[in-house]
């Protein structure tokens, strides 16, 4: 993933942990264990859709924290 997007996705996971109460240094931990791991599973992948992006992001977060992922997974749809 390329550092803009990494910075964006990151702001965006922050607003998510914040809206659902997470502590701040536990979603700051709970974020850098997602990304890095999203990066290693994308490692040597040229192109990959948003959907399965997606996906691969809120199963990674669910490990830390299962409200977390689906706020992450469903943002567009909650009101």
């Amino acid at each position: 993933m390329d550092e803009a997007y990494v910075k964006k996705l990151r702001a965006s996971l922050k607003v998510h942990a914040h809206a659902l109460g997470i502590a701040e240094g536990a979603a700051e931990s709970f974020i850098d264990e997602t990304i890095k791991s999203v990066e290693k599973t994308l490692k040597g992948k040229t192109t990959i859709s948003q959907a399965e992006l997606t996906r691969i992001i809120t199963k990674e977060l669910r490990k830390y924290h299962a409200d977390f992922a689906y706020v992450y997974k469903n943002h567009d749809k909650i009101i």
